[in-house]
């Protein structure tokens, strides 16, 4: 039986959330709307018509204070009714909370539960002057994204003759199947080859298809194949196991290339085997081992490059992990999926880390194209608002509802991102420095160890994740690949594992992430050598999934473990206590094979070494020539206030307080310096920092650097001021230089020279120099690089153009700072301070704010001084110490006049500075000074009394009094005594504020 049940707000209710919707198509669309109301459709499958009764009669899917429930339509009083519902094979959180309400309140048994399914949908009753080209326009660009979901709409007048839509279950249809196809490689040419690939999104290249049809071709292959009734070509599975493997997501193989390097600046060429060998895991070797000889405490790097996050000793009773992941792809299609898979998947990296992490914090970045973007989009492309409101809200929910604070993040806007945003979601864990009598950052599957499977269920989203990831976005991007996340099961699940883990009931976890099943299994089976498993134990959301689709899914919520015999009874007795779903799938051996069967059919058998190490090594040339471009003046306004207002409403510096509100920063009550900060709490701060142990005042600092602006010039120094801001954000809240710990996360454009890519060669130079500079300047500060990832095909195609992404690095920083409460936040604190500028102001403006908005372009990048920038930040740390600074900010987008302005802010205190006595160097007018971008600087405020400690503290470096902190109100600057701008403070604010407060 198939039936509906309608739920909706009783007549006198007020329907906030559809007003809201109002205001989104008002908004966001440009239509006037007088009204919005919503009902909830729920479509049960498999229950009786006395149970459907009865779970109305009990309020099993209404509250009855509020809502009305019926078999019958609810609506009435509209003009337009639109019902959005998901497509066969997407998750639907909802329709499976509703199944187990109803299975509690009906009282069925496991087995009667298993055969009910519940589908929700929702349907919008719009009051509006519109015709059926606008209530389309509503559902396609707003309220349905027609990868995941459907729609079907009526007019009031359609609806009075015909009540109602058809009942629809969103299922995949058929029974699971053990078919298992042949793919014929051996007969195949390379057109047939490169066609195969391209239809199944396998993202394998020519050479890649070579190599692993000579792998079928051995002779020993061929023979042991033989022996075991296997046919000599690859069956599907076979194929998708090794393209997920192989894939760009999950190998890396354009850092892990050979790559010939060509400088026609300086006439000098290079070869690199790894630029990620090279530069990123042999910087952080050698400061590894330069701070075991030499440091006081020795090497505090635990576990880096090996495991799902880095981890670092932070105190005698805990180690902190860290992992920043990226999900632009698929926030590109569905960016609310996209992103809340974004955070809940990369929660799960610190949880599989070693033994397992407890979950401290969430970071977050975004980096899109303007939201107030105007013209028609391409092909598939969805409006940059919609994309931003997607992803704040996708983010918004996996951290929120899992009880995880996000307590640092920023937001970058540039046009070229309307191709594919990217979103950057981290997280921070704690693992006890021992758990059951070993270390928690050591793990090891073990021969004879048991398969287990928990969380969540395996579905259709998430497949072709990992290779889908490995290509640029297209018109025929698949729908499959994007994933929907549940927080609820996912919150389950860990407090299941963290009660496992102190139990010691396994050897080793891993998340099911990229390539799910697959990855997850074959990866830990590298430990002991091979493992044997059998698909059809896997637990299914729904029939109708093939042996290969069950295997790469990346359906989300899930963990694998390798549990030893002797305590899987206990393992699963908890998991069963904790209602988390358990499931032993087979056992690891030292077989050498990666060997899947569904019941006694062999789906894959492949050799470990081949999978793992098997894929062939890239060679690609890059050259680098400098591109020209060409210097105009600073121009010099006559109306400064006015320009530093519009300074600070500008998209990538105005205030992002309208998207920090809606995350959680203080549960689990361990925050100490808050995103927002000051008198209002609405100034910006420079990081995040935390207590990880609540009987502790010890703290550790979240920050990032990120200046994707400065690639169009030299990915040196973008690479360069990346890290420096990093840093430099960290110092700014009272962090020790010398106990940091960096996270790299590589956002590229195809860097592979091809038909679609005629700049190949320089895109990969960027790449190149880009790394060069990540190891100079890591090993120069002493920052070793812990945890990284590379996201290396960030391009559109369609609709006739091409768009990439400016090559974005996001730098991370954890630190640790000793006592919490001497901790700095970018407020100015009380009339009378004196404001200090740490740092020299040269005429840099290339990739500037003030270029941007005054509109004349220049070469001159900003470059970090480095050994001026180690010792500014070593003093720095000190004079923190030793309690000679009240506030600190760090001059970044804006430059000086913008720090100084959001500082004022939030202490919501004026200041009186001279722009005559600022260290410069070079030739700069009063814009310049105003609003260069020089890298390192700090404006600080110190208590006049401790003065004369803080410049004894600073003597020998480029630092300067430029004004002191008032309570006038207004910011008031000048120049050598000529008036340049005086603003009101709740001016400034007002400007600050209103960009992003819709």
């Amino acid at each position: 039986m198939l039936c509906r049940v309608i739920v909706g707000l009783k007549e006198n209710v007020r329907d906030v959330v559809g007003e809201k919707v109002a205001r989104k198509i008002k908004s966001e669309l440009g239509m006037d709307v007088r009204g919005v109301r919503i009902v909830n459709v729920f479509t049960l499958e498999g229950l009786e018509q006395e149970q459907v009764d009865l779970a109305l009669e009990r309020a099993a899917l209404h509250d009855p204070v509020l809502h009305e429930a019926s078999l019958a339509p609810l609506a009435r009083d509209f003009d337009w009714i639109l019902e959005v519902g998901f497509r066969p094979g997407v998750t639907d959180n909802e329709g499976r909370t509703a199944k187990e309400t109803l299975g509690v309140v009906l009282g069925l048994s496991k087995e009667a539960l298993e055969t009910v399914k519940v589908y929700t949908s929702k349907q919008y009753l719009v009051t509006a002057d519109m015709d059926e080209d606008g209530i389309r326009h509503v559902a396609k660009d707003l309220l349905a994204n027609e990868l995941i979901q459907r729609y079907e709409y009526k007019s009031s007048a359609v609806w009075a003759d015909e009540p109602g839509f058809e009942a629809k279950a969103a299922r995949v249809t058929g029974q699971a199947s053990d078919e298992v196809a042949i793919i014929p490689l051996s007969t195949m040419s390379d057109d047939e080859l490169m066609d195969f690939s391209r239809a199944n999104t396998l993202a394998l290249s020519l050479r890649e298809l070579h190599d692993i049809r000579a792998y079928y071709a051995d002779p020993a292959v061929r023979a042991e194949r033989e022996a075991m009734s296997l046919a000599a070509d690859p069956t599907d599975a076979e194929i998708e196991v090794l393209a997920q493997t192989w894939s760009e997501h999950c190998k890396h193989k354009i850092f892990s290339a050979r790559i010939n390097y060509e400088n026609r600046e300086t006439g000098k060429t290079s070869e690199f085997s790894s630029l990620y060998k090279t530069f990123i895991q042999g910087s952080t070797k050698q400061i590894r081992e330069r701070n075991a000889a030499t440091r006081e405490g020795g090497d505090y790097c635990l576990s880096v490059f090996k495991d799902n996050a880095g981890v670092i000793s932070f105190s005698d009773k805990i180690n902190v992990c860290v992992k920043m992941e990226t999900h632009n792809s698929p926030s590109a299609l569905d960016p609310y999926g996209g992103a809340l898979t974004g955070i809940v998947g990369v929660n799960r990296d610190p949880m599989g880390t070693g033994i397992g992490a407890n979950l401290l914090c969430n970071t977050d970045v975004f980096c899109f194209a303007s939201p107030f973007h105007e013209g028609e989009l391409p092909p598939r492309l969805l409006h940059p608002r919609r994309v931003f409101e997607g992803v704040r809200e996708g983010v918004e929910h996996g951290g929120n509802k899992s009880g995880i604070p996000t307590v640092n993040g920023s937001i970058v806007f540039d046009e070229r991102y309307l191709g594919k945003p990217l979103v950057y979601c981290g997280t921070i864990g704690t693992m006890p420095v021992e758990v059951a009598g070993r270390p928690s950052h050591e793990k090891c599957a073990m021969p004879g160890d048991c398969i287990v499977m928990s969380g969540g269920r395996i579905g259709a989203d998430g497949i072709h994740g990992a290779t889908f990831s490995s290509e640029e976005l297209h018109e025929g991007s698949p729908a499959t690949a994007v994933q929907i996340g549940d927080p609820i099961t996912q919150r389950k699940m860990y407090d299941f594992l963290m009660r496992a883990r102190d139990l010691g009931l396994y050897n080793a976890i891993t998340d099911n992430g990229a390539g799910g099943l697959s990855s997850s299994v074959g990866e830990m089976a590298e430990d002991s050598g091979g493992f044997e498993m059998d698909l059809a134990k896997a637990p299914l959301k729904y029939d109708g999934l093939r042996p290969w689709e069950i295997l790469i899914s990346e359906a989300q919520e899930r963990m694998t473990m390798a549990v030893p015999p002797e305590k899987l009874d206990r393992f699963m007795a908890l998991s069963a206590e904790m209602d988390v779903e358990s499931t032993v799938l087979g056992s690891f051996n030292e077989s050498g094979k990666y060997l899947v069967k569904y019941n006694d059919k062999i789906v894959t058998c492949l050799d470990m070494e081949f999978l793992h190490n098997g894929v062939p090594q890239m060679s690609l040339d890059a050259v680098w020539e400098r591109p020209a471009i060409k210097d105009e003046p600073v121009p010099e306004p006559a109306d400064q206030g006015g320009v530093l207002k519009a300074m600070l409403g500008r998209l990538n510096i105005c205030s992002k307080e309208y998207v920090v509100r809606q995350y959680d920063h203080e549960v689990q009550g361990r925050s100490a310096v808050k995103p927002m900060v000051g008198v209002k709490a609405d100034g910006p701060s420079d990081a995040g920092v935390v207590r990880p142990e609540l009987d502790s005042d010890q703290g550790l600092v979240i920050s990032h650097g990120i200046c994707p602006q400065f690639s169009d010039l030299d990915t040196y120094w973008m690479m360069a001021n990346a890290i420096d801001e990093g840093i430099r954000n960290a110092v700014a809240v009272g962090a020790d230089v010398s106990y940091m710990a960096g996270c790299d996360n590589f956002c590229w454009c195809d860097p592979v020279q091809s038909e679609s890519t005629p700049d190949g060669h320089y895109k990969l130079a960027q790449l190149v120099r880009a790394n060069q500079a990540l190891a100079h300047y890591c090993l120069g500060f002493g920052v070793p690089c812990v945890s990284g990832k590379d996201s290396m095909k960030n391009d559109y195609k369609g609709g006739g153009q091409k768009i990439s992404i400016p090559p974005t690095v996001l730098f991370s920083v954890i630190g640790v700072i000793p006592d919490v409460n001497k901790c700095l936040t970018s407020d100015f604190k009380r009339e009378g301070d004196r404001i200090y500028m740490l740092g020299l102001t040269r005429p840099e403006f290339g990739g500037s704010e003030i270029g941007a908005e005054l509109g004349f372009s220049s070469s001159r990048v900003p470059q970090v001084d480095l050994i001026s920038a180690k010792k500014r930040y070593e003093t720095m740390f000190a004079a923190t110490q030793a309690g000679l600074v009240n506030a600190a900010h760090d001059c970044s987008d804006g430059g000086f006049a913008v720090a100084l302005a959001e500082m004022c802010v939030g202490g919501r205190l004026g200041a009186d500075v001279d722009l005559a006595k600022l260290p410069v160097n070079g030739d700069l007018n009063v814009t310049g000074k105003l609003y260069a971008e020089s890298a390192s600087r700090l404006l600080v405020s110190v208590p006049e009394d401790k003065a004369e400690a803080f410049e004894a503290a600073f003597a020998g470096q480029t630092f300067a009094c430029v004004g002191t902190v008032s309570d006038s109100g207004k910011l008031a600057v000048a120049n050598g005594g000529a008036p340049v701008l005086e603003e009101g403070v709740e001016a400034l604010a007002t400007a600050f504020k209103e960009t992003l407060n819709w």
